[in-house]
């Protein structure tokens, strides 16, 4: 980077922080406020510097654009989903933004064979429900919300944010006319759920904290006020409807991020009253659905009462509420086995699917249900050492094939459909990949790191058969390690223009995910928090121990939760990283849960403990959070990725975080903030405007390392004799 340009210095106007007789004095905490003219001149002068430092990219920048554009199949069709009368599927069209979502009619009660549609062809008897790049024209940000179809097919709601702020007006189209219905419901959560007989509509809204907290009723039609059927008091919990599998049972969750509650209700019966299956009770968590088992009508019922990673248990439907332990009043399914760690289920009338995690990697079980009841549990085998399995989009109760879905990091993704009487597995589609893509050029690997306490911390990565394990590699190393969330081994087309250029690609799966069960997940949270900022350290001196990269070739990244991670990890050890990347960064956690006024604040102390309240979590998290610990030493470069009108992390904490970095790093080479000024949590809308975004950082991570700007030959071209 060879720019004369100076970065922009934010003013400082001190802001004093008085919490447990700890003073601190936040000299940029005034960038918080979004109106003033200040701190968008401020911004917009971030965004000048940025270009002005990367603007040796831009024919890079262009290149990888039209490498991800030229390996991607930009006309292309979903795999068809039966559900009543009509196969349901999405397509893209090249040159647009958007997918176009269609159906087309079942040609009998028995064809249980998706069409074969073939990408820029007619689709016979197509019909085009919603083409949301009619519905994002005249905006600069388009996100599509709830979609969702009356079960007799004839209805149609779906909600739309034309803002980036997660707010979604919903809207309703009589599809046997085409007419757009006068029903308009601005300020909702985004999802919409009907009644059996399609006379209601189920949403929820939220509350200044951006936390959905009201279930709302709407009868179509009509002018009336709507009528709330739940509200969620407890400030820790959010809530949410839905309807099971069986389309019997309308449901209503309410959660936090320890405890959950649910209340059940006939669908048929939209204006009844709900009822509470299992009352709430602090550090119990449950969901469930409907069976139908040896004529028997069950609630199975996934829960972790004295179950840490959770089990199955079966409760008639007419014996709710439960009034006891849940492992007292349910008929188990599924025994609890330490390590594996059960996290949901799909029912259907002669099959049961489990969905669990053993040894980092997914797991699908499949189960039949016949007049004798539940048989013996059957996991599925994908035939690969590293992949992601999981349950894909089924819209029908009682069906003969079960559709799946799997990938790797070389395994593009795959749809199947699982016959269920003989447990055969049928390729539906394997994404396209153009260019002439080889899995066989592609080694993935699982590795482990040794954490400072001796924890085994597991490490999936995925580079170029023909990658040197000599140091010289450069390197990209994700994490996440938050709210046991698992970033699982997948493929991704963008990727491929980084291992093209050498690099090697790795997850660090550490402590505060899921991978591992939920002890991995409740040591790295609250007073472990610490661990997931440790783990990623060892993962990353690991890679540079087994020859992987260099420490000056290796780029951090992580978005959100994943932001804080590699900003933590950054302070702990700077000199372990060539670069890092951090994407929309929680990176003043400490300023935004103490206060509980900001979006989902108090919702958050289940996860980061509360400072508000308690000293010692007060100053747990200050010893950790990246903005209070920069320190005066030499960074590595730092690119900070933000978005304007993100709800979640709001852009003030990168701001802050890369005015930092400037005033008290001893480097020479300055850290970047970039904010997408029409975008939220995800980012800009929009697949083309989404790879022109990932273009720019991709330029940047092959920059900043020294790597080649152009790819290298792929492995099948390159012949014997070179």
């Amino acid at each position: 980077m060879t720019s004369t340009h100076e970065p922009p210095v934010a003013p400082q106007h001190p802001v004093v922080r008085r919490h447990h007789g700890d003073e601190v004095e936040d000299p940029y905490e005034w960038l918080r406020d979004k109106d003033d003219p200040r701190t968008l001149a401020h911004l917009e002068a971030e965004n000048a510097y940025a270009e002005a430092r990367t603007a040796h990219l831009a024919d890079l920048r262009g290149r990888l654009f039209e490498e991800i554009r030229s390996r991607t199949l930009e006309t292309d069709l979903s795999v068809p989903v039966r559900h009543g009368g009509w196969w349901y599927y999405s397509r893209t069209v090249e040159g647009s933004q958007y997918a176009i979502r269609c159906r087309t009619a079942v040609s009998s009660p028995d064809d249980w064979d998706p069409p074969t549609l073939v990408p820029g062809e007619p689709v016979p008897g197509e019909e085009v429900l919603l083409d949301s790049n009619v519905e994002a024209e005249g905006h600069d940000f388009f996100s599509l919300g709830g979609f969702s179809l009356s079960d007799d097919g004839s209805l149609l709601a779906w909600s739309t944010d034309v803002v980036g702020d997660e707010r979604y007006t919903i809207r309703v189209k009589d599809l046997r006319t085409g007419e757009l219905l006068a029903d308009e419901i601005a300020g909702t959560s985004g999802g919409v759920t009907w009644s059996a007989d399609g006379s209601h509509l189920f949403y929820t809204t939220v509350d200044d904290a951006w936390r959905p907290h009201r279930v709302w009723r709407h009868r179509l039609g009509s002018d009336a006020d709507d009528v709330l059927v739940h509200e969620e008091t407890d400030e820790r919990f959010f809530t949410g409807i839905g309807r099971t599998q069986s389309e019997r049972y309308l449901v209503i969750g309410a959660s936090s991020k320890i405890t959950s509650e649910v209340l059940v209700l006939e669908a048929d019966d939209p204006t009844g009253d709900f009822s509470v299956v299992v009352p709430r009770r602090d550090g119990v968590e449950y969901s469930l659905e409907h069976a139908v088992v040896a004529g028997r009508d069950l609630f199975l019922v996934l829960h972790n009462d004295g179950a840490e990673d959770f089990e199955l248990g079966a409760l008639p439907v007419d014996a709710a509420p439960v009034d006891r332990p849940l492992r007292e009043a349910l008929e188990t399914v599924v025994a609890h086995r330490p390590g594996t760690r059960l996290e949901g289920i799909d029912v259907f009338a002669r099959s049961l699917l489990l969905s669990y995690r053993r040894e980092a990697l997914t797991r699908v079980a499949i189960a039949s249900i016949d007049d004798d009841g539940l048989g013996e549990p059957r996991e599925i085998d994908f035939g690969e050492e590293l992949f992601t399995a999981g349950v894909g989009a089924n819209a029908e109760w009682d069906q003969p094939v079960i559709r799946l879905g799997m990938g790797s990091l070389v395994t593009p993704s795959t749809v199947l459909d699982l016959v269920v009487e003989t447990g055969e597995l049928v390729v539906r589609k394997q994404q396209t990949v153009l260019g002439g893509y080889d899995p066989a050029d592609y080694v993935q690997h699982r590795t482990w790191a040794t954490a400072d306490d001796g924890t085994l911390v597991p490490i999936s990565l995925v580079a170029r058969a023909d990658t040197p394990r000599d140091g010289s590699a450069p390197a990209l190393l994700y994490g996440y390690g938050s709210y046991e969330i698992s970033i699982d081994p997948g493929m991704s087309v963008p990727r491929l223009s980084l291992l093209d250029r050498g690099f090697v690609f790795a997850i660090a799966h550490v402590r505060g995910g899921g991978e591992l069960g939920r002890a991995w997940y409740d040591h790295g949270k609250l007073t472990h928090k610490k661990n997931t900022f440790s783990d990623f350290v060892a993962a990353a001196r690991h890679l540079v121990a087994e020859g992987w990269t260099s420490p000056e070739r290796l780029v951090a990244e992580g978005g959100s939760a994943g932001g804080l991670l590699v900003g933590a990890a950054l302070n702990l050890a700077p000199e372990a990283f060539g670069a890092v990347v951090a994407e929309v960064p929680f990176v003043d956690a400490l300023t935004t849960i103490l206060d509980p006024s900001l979006p989902l604040t108090v919702i958050e102390w289940d996860e980061w403990g509360d400072p508000l309240h308690d000293p010692d979590v007060y100053a747990y998290m200050k010893s950790y959070t990246p903005y209070e610990n920069v320190g005066e030493v030499a960074y590595p470069p730092v690119l900070a990725v933000t978005s304007l009108n993100d709800t979640r992390v709001l852009y003030v904490e990168p701001a802050k975080w890369v005015a930092r970095l400037r005033e008290r790093s001893t480097g020479e080479v300055p850290a970047l903030l970039k904010t997408e000024m029409n975008a939220g949590h995800g980012g800009v809308s929009g697949r083309y405007a989404a790879w022109h975004e990932r273009a720019w950082e991709l330029a940047w991570i092959i920059d900043v390392v020294g790597a080649p700007h152009e790819p290298r030959p792929a492995a099948t071209d390159v012949g014997a004799g070179s």
